[in-house]
């Protein structure tokens, strides 16, 4: 059974899958990611494989969920779920292992799929995330990210927009590029920069070592980016990794998102941004999202931002 039900109190649907209880978890002397597997095959650089227990179904044999008559509702789990293996090495540890080439085929990667989610009317919002670390409940070592091709917009996601829409109507301005201003005029949290990007603590940071990428250019999806902003995206992203795994002299597990345009509004105003969430506060302790962040989605940040970029600019310095 795979169903959405929305939750009337905060307007989010909810996901329900069924089948994801069968999920494996880490096994023991086989990989279905390694090259010769029953999926994945030989002679491939990245690849996009279906998620094997999705909670999102585009295929015919998925009934219709119509809405429910009475107070509840509930729809159709039309969608896709997909795994991106990032390389048919087993050990690398993280994206920063990966050659710069290697990086730029995971980023052209990510661009096919935005290309071919655009296309199917019944996708509203593509997210593409990455899940790193036994701490955050990864189940498969392979290096691999994956997405979630959706037909709503994910509240945050609708929280962003309305507000970028109204400071845009204010203003006339793009509010991330507001923001990419601010930071570059303080440079109090300015961890790295490239030609075509900036990699930075958040002056609103809710993780110890919360890190946002923005493009300099005002683009709304990956798919706009060109030839030399992919291989300096590719840049930033091996930065950004290298950096969380140098800070704490060990490999710092955390949670990226992509976060691109909504496929079905017109959001001229938006802006193409990735963020990571990494959840140690040290090389020992977790960072959890405890009382107050779990039932007001509200964090609170146990020192100053400015401190902590500046020991992310040190690791990125070493």
């Amino acid at each position: 059974m795979r169903e959405l039900r929305y939750n009337p109190l905060t307007g989010q649907w909810v996901m329900v899958s069924a089948v994801r209880k069968k999920r494996p978890w880490r096994p023991e002397g086989y990989c279905p990611f390694c090259p010769g597997a029953e999926e994945t095959g030989y002679g491939w650089d990245v690849l996009v494989l279906p998620n094997r227990y999705p909670v999102l179904d585009l295929s015919a044999d998925n009934p219709e969920n119509p809405e429910d008559k009475g107070f509840y509702k509930k729809a159709r789990a039309v969608g896709k779920c997909g795994i991106i293996v990032e390389t048919p090495e087993h050990n690398v540890e993280d994206l920063d292992e990966l050659s710069l080439e290697q990086m730029k085929r995971v980023v052209e990667a990510w661009m096919r799929i935005t290309e071919q989610s655009s296309k199917d009317k019944r996708i509203a919002y593509l997210m593409i995330f990455r899940n790193k670390g036994k701490e955050i409940g990864v189940s498969l070592t392979h290096p691999h990210g994956q997405f979630y091709a959706l037909p709503f917009i994910p509240l945050k996601v609708r929280l962003k927009i309305d507000n970028s829409r109204k400071y845009y109507r204010n203003n006339g301005k793009c509010l991330f590029c507001r923001i990419l201003e601010e930071e570059l005029a303080s440079n109090e949290r300015i961890i790295y920069e490239n030609q075509d990007y900036v990699l930075f603590m958040p002056f609103f940071a809710n993780w110890p070592f919360e890190s946002h990428i923005y493009p300099k250019r005002h683009v709304q999806f990956l798919t706009q980016l060109n030839r030399r902003e992919i291989e300096n995206l590719a840049d930033v992203i091996r930065v950004t990794t290298a950096t969380l795994n140098t800070l704490f002299g060990r490999q710092m597990p955390y949670i990226m998102g992509i976060f691109q345009a909504p496929f079905n509004e017109r959001t001229e105003f938006y802006h193409l941004h990735i963020e990571f969430y990494p959840i140690l506060r040290d090389a020992s302790k977790i960072k959890y999202a405890a009382g107050i962040e779990t039932t007001t989605w509200e964090f609170t940040y146990d020192g100053l931002p400015e401190e902590n970029a500046e020991r992310l600019r040190e690791a990125c310095r070493t």
